[in-house]
């Protein structure tokens, strides 16, 4: 059985005191009984006091990038996997649709980034997503093959037992549209579909989330997808009550 995982992605918004009303926040407000796994990744120079507030709590502490080189070096500016983990993160964001787009991040450097946060004993959250003009030009699946390839083959099937997916259509991300529940089931199950051609198991096993506009509103109907195992949350995750709605919606 797949636990639904919720993640907020905060993206470059906030300030220490938006930092600990929304933690505090979702700390008072999730329910002891809650199913749903919920993941909060705040900008990087808030990551060392959102570890000391989530304390104990069953929030889960993630960052939204990664560099993809191991160990320590003369990389400045770049944040480890080993200094992440140092600080209680659990998880990390890799490939992210604007990392692609706006900071021309390779399927290659994204499977190094994949690699280099399991090596230190992260989760990698690996996006993968199309733009409109792949959508309508009928590519999504093969553009969505070429980004799982390229950590296949870096990393292997079984890699995919210690991480989460996330189908981002690029079209839907901060745009008001939203893949249907049946377009994103389709290529939910195309993934899993491709991950099952290397190994049954794993890909039964492998939770993949929905990312692209999901609110309050729409986010039961999507995540009630046979496919879909909750979802990577945007501007939604920055107000308390919408995100507790969307955590609610996915069990």
């Amino acid at each position: 059985m797949r636990k639904p995982l919720v993640a907020g992605n905060w993206k470059m918004h906030g300030s220490r005191q938006q930092l600990d009303s929304l933690l505090g926040g979702l700390i008072d407000g999730l329910s002891d009984n809650a199913t749903a796994e919920v993941l909060v990744c705040p900008a990087f120079v808030y990551l060392h006091e959102a570890s000391a507030r989530l304390g104990d709590s069953a929030i889960e502490l993630g960052a939204q990038n990664v560099c993809a080189q191991a160990g320590e070096g003369a990389f400045t500016g770049e944040i480890s996997a080993a200094m992440l983990a140092d600080i209680k993160c659990r998880y990390v964001i890799v490939g992210h649709s604007e990392r692609r787009a706006i900071y021309a991040e390779s399927d290659e450097q994204v499977a190094k980034k994949f690699v280099a946060a399991q090596a230190a004993g992260l989760i990698p959250v690996l996006c993968v997503g199309e733009t409109l003009d792949e959508r309508e030009s009928g590519a999504t699946e093969a553009v969505v093959a070429r980004q799982l390839d390229a950590v296949l083959d870096e990393a292997g099937v079984a890699a995919f037992s210690q991480s989460v997916l996330a189908y981002e259509p690029v079209w839907a991300i901060g745009t008001g549209k939203t893949a249907s529940p049946d377009q994103a089931q389709q290529v939910h199950g195309f993934i899993r579909s491709k991950i099952a051609e290397k190994d049954v198991k794993i890909a039964g096993l492998l939770r993949i989330l929905y990312g692209g506009s999901v609110k309050p509103g729409n986010a039961a109907e999507i995540f009630a997808m046979a496919d879909v195992d909750g979802g990577l949350i945007g501007g939604a995750s920055l107000k308390v009550d919408d995100f507790l709605a969307i955590v609610r919606a996915a069990g």
